[in-house]
């Protein structure tokens, strides 16, 4: 993510290679992010700049990240990683399948994704399934529902 700059950007999307996996990933660009880069200066190759102007090494982007957390009072123990792993668990909490959260994670793996999604909203995600299952149930002689209409004849 330190590096990422201009360069990336193709078609909407942002094209990465994941450092620890080699993985390329093509990921949209959301609509707020494409706000975003618009509005920045076009003279650096990388979007994200140290207070001197030099690109961020991704050693020192973790070490800037963590500082901007302490300074605005945010619990110990939050890291630029864990921007990752909230992806993850808002992609759960939005229904998209294991395949698209590994898409746009770049994870390589089940167990990878599950660590990562454990965080999301339990109840919000049961409510959207009970949500799916009641609306596409097709219902059949002697559901309630036809009895209910039985009864009102």
């Amino acid at each position: 993510m330190a590096r990422m700059g201009r360069q990336h950007v193709h078609d909407r999307l942002i094209d990465v290679r994941q450092q620890k996996t080699g993985a390329a990933l093509s990921i949209p660009i959301h609509p707020e992010l494409r706000a975003i880069i618009d509005s920045m200066p076009v003279d650096n190759l990388n979007f994200m700049m140290t207070a001197t102007g030099k690109p961020f090494t991704a050693n020192g982007f973790c070490h800037w990240f963590f500082d901007r957390c302490r300074e605005a009072g945010l619990p110990a123990g939050l890291s630029a990683h864990g921007l990752r792993k909230a992806m993850c668990r808002r992609l759960a909490e939005a229904c998209c399948s294991v395949p698209q959260i590994m898409a746009i994670s770049g994870h390589q793996t089940l167990s990878e994704v599950q660590r990562y999604t454990r965080a999301a909203e339990q109840s919000r995600m049961a409510r959207q399934a009970m949500e799916a299952i009641t609306e596409t149930q097709a219902y059949k002689p002697g559901d309630r529902f036809v009895e209910k209409e039985k009864n009102t004849k």
